[in-house]
This record gives C-alpha cells, sequence and structure tokens, in this order.
C-alpha cells in the first residue's frame, strides 16, 4: 500500500534561498497595496464599523479552513482587504494621533528585519543584531545626555513600555519605601496603569489649568509629601503637544530630593532639530527619559526608547536564565541581553531605528519635524483666519486644537464621527479649558497647505449639515 504523499512544506524566508521566495510574493503584497488604497480612496474606508467588519468577513472567509488556499491568493485578498479597510496615516486627512507615516526605507527595513527573525534574548540568537542595538542606543543615549559620562539606552515597544520600565526603575531605588509618582493632568495614562501593575501607590495628580505642570502647584505639592517621590513630567502632551517648564521642574526635584522622569515619547525627536531642540532644555537632568521615534521619527511601530543617565541605572533589571544566559557563558563573553529589556523574545526594531538614522542623519531627521511644526502652523494661521472657526491656541509641536466657534460640544463630536463613517477625514478629539475640540496631528510632511486648506473645508462641510 504506496504512503499518501507528503504536503508541500512552504519556502522560509531565510537562507541563501529567502530572497527567491520572497520576491513574488512582495509584488503580490504591493499590487494588494496599491488595489487596497485605490478602490478605500480616502484615508479610511467608508460605512462605519459594521461594514467594515462586513468587507473583511466576507474577505476571509473560513479563518481556520482544513485545507488552504493557494498562498499568493490569500496573501492578496487579505493584504488588499486590510488596506482597503485601513485608516491610512500616509493620507493628508488621516490626522487623528500620534500615528505616523512610515518612511519606506524604515518598512523595508522591517521586512529584513522580518525575514531575518533575530530574537533579542540571547546572543546566539542575534549576534549581529546585538551588537547594532549596542551602538545604536548608546548614540541615542548620548543625544538625550550629552554630557553624561555612560549613559545608555533601552529598545521598547513605545511609551507605555518605557514608562513603565521608569517607575519600575524607580521603586527598585528605593526598594525598602513605595515611591511615590507625581503628575500633571495632562500626563499620559500609562502612569496610572504602569503605578497599577508595580504595586505603587496611585500617581498624585497636579493641577494644570494652563495644560503644563505650574511650577508653584508642584511646589506646592511636593512640600507636603514625604518619602521617595518621581515627578513625572511631560514633554508634548497627546493631546495638545504642550512641553512642561522642564528647567523649573528639575530644579524642584534638586530641592526636594526627587526623582525626575520625563516622557518625551512625543516631543523628544525635537532634539534632532537646531529650531526646535530648544523646547527640551532641562531633558538632561532627568533621571530616565521617554522617546518614540514611531512618532516624530516616521519608524513603524514599534521603535521606542527609555534613556537613562548611567547605564548603572539599569542593573535592577538584571535577569538570569540558565539557557539564555548562563554565568560562565556571560563570564566568557557573550553578551548578556535579558537585561535590556523585561521581555524576552522580541524583535530586532533597532534595524529600522538603525537604517533611518544612518540615512537621514540628525539633519534629515531635523528637516522632516520643521516641516511638520510649519504645517501646524499654517494650519493655525488658516483657522486664526476663518470667522467660522476658534483656535485652541498656537501650537507647540505639530498638534492643533480647533472647533467651529460657537458650536456645543454635541457638535463637535458629532462633526468628527460624521467625517468617519463616510471615510473623508481622521479628526482626533481633545477637551481643553473644558470644552471639546477637534485635534489636528499632523505628522505627514507631505501634507501640502492645499490638503489643510481642503481639510478646513469638510470640517465647515459637516457642520453646515
Amino acid at each position: 500500500m504506496r504512503a499518501a504523499p507528503s504536503p508541500t512544506i512552504p519556502p522560509l524566508a531565510g537562507g541563501e534561498t529567502g530572497p527567491d521566495a520572497l520576491r513574488p510574493l512582495l509584488d503580490t503584497v504591493l499590487d494588494a497595496l496599491r488595489e487596497g488604497a485605490t478602490h478605500r480612496g480616502g484615508p479610511l474606508p467608508a460605512g462605519g464599523p459594521d461594514a467594515v467588519t462586513r468587507r473583511l468577513r466576507h474577505a476571509l472567509g473560513d479563518a481556520l479552513p482544513d485545507t488552504g488556499t493557494d498562498p499568493r491568493h490569500a496573501l492578496h485578498t487579505l493584504t488588499r482587504a486590510l488596506t482597503e479597510g485601513a485608516a491610512d496615516p500616509a493620507h493628508p486627512h488621516c490626522a487623528a494621533h500620534l500615528h505616523t507615516p512610515p518612511l519606506a526605507l524604515a518598512a523595508a527595513a522591517d521586512l529584513a528585519a522580518s525575514a531575518l527573525n533575530p530574537s533579542m534574548d540571547s546572543w546566539d540568537q542575534a549576534p549581529a543584531a546585538s551588537a547594532l542595538e549596542d551602538l545604536v542606543t548608546h548614540a541615542l543615549a548620548t543625544e538625550v545626555y550629552p554630557r553624561a559620562p555612560r549613559p545608555d539606552a533601552l529598545v521598547t515597544t513605545g511609551g507605555t513600555e518605557s514608562n513603565q520600565l521608569a517607575l519600575l526603575l524607580a521603586r527598585e531605588r528605593h526598594r525598602h519605601h513605595p515611591v511615590r509618582t507625581v503628575v500633571g493632568a495632562a500626563a499620559h495614562h500609562s502612569f496610572r496603569r504602569a503605578a497599577w501593575l508595580l504595586g505603587l501607590p496611585e500617581p498624585l495628580t497636579v493641577p494644570t489649568p494652563r495644560g503644563t505642570l505650574d511650577p508653584a502647584a508642584l511646589d506646592t505639592t511636593l512640600t507636603g509629601l514625604h518619602g521617595p517621590l518621581l515627578v513625572a513630567a511631560t514633554a508634548g502632551t497627546t493631546d495638545t503637544g504642550r512641553i512642561d517648564p522642564l528647567p523649573e521642574i528639575a530644579d524642584l526635584c534638586q530641592t526636594h530630593g526627587a526623582d525626575l522622569h520625563i516622557d518625551a515619547a512625543y516631543g523628544g525627536p525635537a532634539l534632532f532639530s537646531p529650531t526646535h531642540r530648544p523646547l527640551l532644555a532641562g531633558l538632561d537632568r532627568a533621571h530616565s527619559v521617554t522617546l518614540d521615534l514611531h512618532k516624530l521619527g516616521w519608524l513603524p511601530a514599534a521603535a521606542g526608547i527609555l534613556a537613562v543617565r548611567d547605564t548603572a541605572d539599569l542593573t535592577p533589571l538584571t535577569h538570569t536564565a540558565d539557557y539564555l544566559n548562563a554565568d560562565d557563558d556571560t563570564e566568557a563573553g557573550l553578551p548578556d541581553l535579558l537585561g535590556r529589556s523585561p521581555r524576552t523574545t522580541r524583535r530586532p526594531d533597532v534595524l529600522k531605528i538603525a537604517v533611518v538614522l544612518r540615512a537621514l542623519g540628525r539633519t534629515g531627521l531635523g528637516t522632516l519635524v520643521d516641516q511638520c511644526c510649519t504645517l501646524a502652523h499654517h494650519l493655525a494661521d488658516l483657522i486664526e483666519k476663518n470667522p467660522d472657526l476658534e483656535l485652541h491656541e498656537r501650537p507647540t509641536l505639530t498638534t492643533v486644537l480647533f472647533r467651529p466657534r460657537h458650536a456645543p460640544d454635541t457638535t463637535v463630536a458629532t462633526i468628527r464621527r460624521t467625517l468617519l463613517t463616510q471615510g473623508r477625514a481622521v479628526l482626533g478629539r481633545a477637551r481643553a479649558d473644558g470644552r471639546l475640540w477637534l485635534k489636528a496631528t499632523l505628522l505627514n510632511p507631505h501634507a501640502t497647505p492645499r490638503d489643510l486648506e481642503a481639510l478646513l473645508t469638510l470640517v465647515e462641510g459637516s457642520t453646515d449639515r
């Protein structure tokens, strides 16, 4: 009796034959991306959640069939469906969140990382990637702490993980007493979640009537507190892009003996711009700093960084698993990677960071930062000149809040949802000064003044309905 034939084993992405296997699949992906974007025809799909789910369900069919279909057909069908149903940050009218359109160069580097698939938890899985990560994180740490003798940085999944690690390191610095975190009202929500996960007291919120941490109010708060303290300042708030007065806050932390962490996930890459770098004066006085290069860095997520003033500050993350970093291997010179992240398996996100830093340099990245900040000011100019629209304030970075003049909050919320449902624009929402505002976060350096004019026309057209 003849044995049943073995099923065909699909080709792999790595090795010498991997590129030959990938090449036709890349053509399939690129065709599907183009077709999906063309069919969508705007910044996001029209029809709202039910319509998107219905179209996706039709494309997917049976999510786990007994017998698979043609691989290229599956790849094309689902890539096209995902593209057609995507909110596309590369569209100039997709401007709601800190959700950047990645550079093509960075996406290509991400493909290489996926094909090679080094796992950044032991040197024998990632020899070159671990060396690259060491070199790049040192360069970025030095950018944040130019005068520190031994700065260091970790690659993270983004601001949430970086902020959590900052609280973890503060907790370990003061192991015998619980650390109390002090934040402004505009601080990122991840601080509260991090305190909960780490078993720390609920962060104490200092009122921020002007949207930033007020030094006088912070001084009063710190004067009334005892025990270890961590002040978390913000350089680029999520809602408005404002930057806390970092030098004054650093002075107060020094006076009161409090640790300082600065969440610069949004504003940190302004370091690359000679024009905007002064906004970050005082950044290097923090114990730790968060920045995200998948925001003002134009990288695919994830590309977060946690920088510290001294590499010894990362010692609490030391962890040993004999099969990954046995003592004798480490003593023999094999790098220990487990202390570089609370995660075990993790992608080599450093590759796309390295490629973009090398290709663009400070000047190229600074130019992109300046371009988006200029766009934000142009949008603010257009709003100020329009008698039917109201500007909240001039932008600090690339975020602009505005609303139809004299409209109630319910109308503002309806305008946003109408544009979403129609697939015509993606705007965020933010509450400031007791009112609801439309939020445009401009991260597309290819957007033009005419694109901004068209965006405001869409808002006004929805107001008239």
